[in-house]
């Protein structure tokens, strides 16, 4: 069996990125920019008032003070958006909003809290902004500077950016398309929850976890829907998969007399890479290649579909979508309580990692960690990483944990510290 890190490695050497498309800009949250982005003006384009206030020659308020006050007449008013008709002098001042471009001859802008507000003459009483408060021109950028670079994944920021360079749409890595199929005679999809109340079936509740993990990594999900447990019927839905980018199938990849999906894939011509993983949970793990699509073969058990999603498939989705840091960083933890392991496997355990108010990480089991407790998924923020090397480790003892999301980030109370 591979390690996990030797598995990840022989997944990804064979994964690239997809193909370009051009979508709007407010459509490309969360995508990869495909082109390099470059400033086609200056921007501000004039220098401009950083507040409400007066623009004004710092020369003229160098010895303004609350006790002698400086007064200046007030030549007009500019709003943002506006430009002054006129420069500004020697004892003189001109009204200003934030943003509004800087007269000529005024240097400074004095906030209007330390005026009287005046709006024919006003009274400074500070010195303080003395040749301050403006922002010059070019200050974010000017033109021709590269402002994104390929492979720039996009946020708010950065969708921010591309609007001010007048982008209305932009070049990013396409959406992978990932089809996902399940199997089992057992399963049935909620709208036949009457079935399962009567105990006959339960629901494929990978089905409906996959497509939002899917989803929630930046993939187009593709239901094929659940195919019995027969390998006649599993070529006829895997074929539905044409087209796709990327397959992904739960359940019969270990050697039960029923677990056909290896058998299916393989008799489908897939290049089989390898089907087995030092890991618990989530042992029994395939990869191949159905042509050029890749196919993963998650187990069944809903536990352990989901670690070896995140695991294996998820870095898969991102390097489709352009991205380059494609798993999440372990996070150093202090163990809650004692942690024993079985089997020399590399262990994936549902936990809880909370920050205290130290400072100190710390990470505890969710509770019991069979690999089809779903409920203790959901309980958990991050895996703990126990290697098989450590059958033992004990309370207070440090490990590390792959969190899941920004939860475990996150805290109750606000603090800058």
């Amino acid at each position: 069996m591979l390690t996990v890190p030797e598995a990840s490695a022989r997944i990804l050497e064979h994964i690239t990125p997809l193909s370009i498309e051009r979508v709007p800009v407010l459509d490309s949250l969360g995508r990869v920019l495909a082109e390099s982005v470059r400033a086609p003006m200056t921007l501000p384009a004039w220098d401009n008032s950083a507040m409400d206030g007066y623009a004004v020659r710092g020369t003229d308020i160098d010895a303004a003070t609350r006790e002698r006050p400086v007064q200046l007449r007030v030549l007009e008013t500019v709003a943002a958006g506006k430009f002054a008709t006129r420069p500004v002098g020697a004892g003189e001042a001109i009204r200003i909003m934030t943003g509004a471009p800087l007269p000529d001859g005024a240097d400074t802008v004095v906030r209007v809290e330390d005026t009287d507000g005046g709006t024919e003459t006003v009274s400074v009483r500070d010195a303080r902004d003395a040749r301050r408060n403006v922002r010059p021109r070019g200050e974010d950028f000017n033109e021709g500077d590269a402002l994104l670079d390929p492979g720039a994944a996009l946020g708010p920021a950065q969708i921010g950016i591309l609007a001010s360079a007048g982008r209305a749409t932009v070049d990013v890595f396409r959406r992978p398309r990932v089809a996902i199929l399940g199997s089992g005679d057992e399963l049935v999809d909620v709208d036949r929850f009457h079935e399962v109340l009567a105990g006959r079936k339960i629901v494929s509740s990978n089905g409906y976890t996959l497509h939002a993990l899917v989803r929630s990594a930046g993939g187009e999900p593709i239901n094929l829907g659940v195919s019995p447990d027969d390998p006649a019927s599993m070529r006829d839905y895997l074929r539905r998969s044409s087209g796709s980018d990327l397959v992904i199938t739960s359940a019969g990849v270990s050697v039960g007399e029923f677990d056909y999906t290896r058998e299916v894939i393989q008799a489908l011509g897939a290049d089989m890479k390898f089907w087995r993983v030092r890991m618990r949970p989530g042992a029994p793990l395939g990869f191949g290649l159905l042509g050029s699509t890749p196919w993963i073969g998650l187990p069944g058990n809903p536990v352990s579909a989901m670690v070896t999603f995140e695991l294996f498939v998820r870095p898969v989705i991102r390097r489709m979508l352009g991205h380059t840091r494609l798993f999440r960083r372990p996070i150093a933890v202090v163990l809650e309580e004692r942690v024993t392991i079985g089997a020399r496997l590399t262990h994936f355990l549902r936990a809880i990692v909370n920050t205290r108010d130290d400072g100190t990480v710390t990470a505890r089991l969710t509770g019991p960690q069979g690999s089809g407790i779903l409920t203790s998924m959901s309980r958990a923020n991050a895996l703990l990483v126990v290697p098989e090397d450590r059958p033992v480790a004990e309370m207070g003892e440090m490990m590390h944990a792959l969190p899941l999301g920004d939860d475990a980030g996150l805290t109750t109370q606000f603090s800058l510290a």
